[in-house]
């Protein structure tokens, strides 16, 4: 019987790895002309929508969603999430339908194919160094002046599954802070299970997603930037709590 599920979590890997490429060639034409302006990226955004919905569904994820409040079509926000598995870049792409930019790690830009367009498309950062978390800042106001949002994944990274949720880098709090933005808490509850970075794990299964009411920034300055981490960390560490607690009362996964 172990000797199945290894077989299966190979396969399902690799499923994975197809279901990202497939979209990515067929669409590969397309996908290069709607990067070619930065005006053009609501149309891309569109694309990677429907890229990250074909992910989910052929991996077999039921996708739920809650929604405390609505984002406004014509405003920008700061989303924000809890981070535990290689689905969260398509789960907060299905959750979300305000075109945003992703803040995140360079390394992500090697990945063949899915790296070329994430290279274009997001903000790239080197968190070792001052100067690139300073260009951040420059090229995430650009596109706030262009209608876009901004989601970052506080946590700087993809903590030990062990750890429920690691503490937050406060870069998107002070992005959030110093363009008034209001900043939008989401929480996955089911990606670690689903989907994690540990080779042998993984299944089909559902995938829930909660949309929080936003924290305001308005009449806050940088000194609040703390606080703010702090309320919309809580938040979130809460609501996992919550879901934990309901899924060992239902006895399910």
């Amino acid at each position: 019987m172990k000797l199945f599920k290894y077989i299966f979590w190979i396969l399902y890997r690799i499923w994975f790895y197809i279901l990202v490429a497939l979209p990515i060639i067929v669409l590969l034409p397309v996908l290069v002309i709607s990067i070619l302006k930065e005006s053009w990226y609501p149309f891309f955004f569109k694309l990677a929508r429907f890229w990250a919905h074909f992910i989910l569904i052929g991996m077999g994820f039921n996708v739920k969603i809650e929604r405390e409040q609505i984002p406004d079509a014509s405003k920008s926000y700061m989303f924000i999430a809890n981070h535990t598995s290689m689905a969260d870049i398509m789960l907060m792409l299905v959750t979300v339908k305000n075109p945003f930019v992703f803040v995140g790690k360079k390394e992500l830009a090697k990945i063949p194919l899915f790296g070329f367009f994430y290279k274009r498309t997001s903000i790239l950062v080197d968190r070792n160094s001052p100067k690139s978390r300073q260009a951040v800042f420059l090229r995430a106001q650009r596109r706030l002046k262009q209608g876009m949002s901004i989601c970052i994944f506080p946590e700087g990274g993809v903590p030990d599954e062990t750890i429920i949720l690691d503490e937050f880098k406060d870069g998107a709090f002070r992005m959030a802070i110093n363009h008034h933005i209001p900043i939008v808490p989401i929480t996955f509850a089911d990606n670690k299970k689903r989907f994690s970075y540990t080779f042998f794990s993984g299944s089909p299964g559902l995938m829930r997603a909660k949309i929080h009411e936003f924290v305001s920034t308005e009449g806050l300055t940088v000194e609040d930037t703390k606080k703010v981490n702090e309320a919309s960390r809580t938040l979130i560490l809460n609501q996992l709590l919550i879901f934990k607690s309901k899924k060992a009362t239902l006895g399910t996964e």
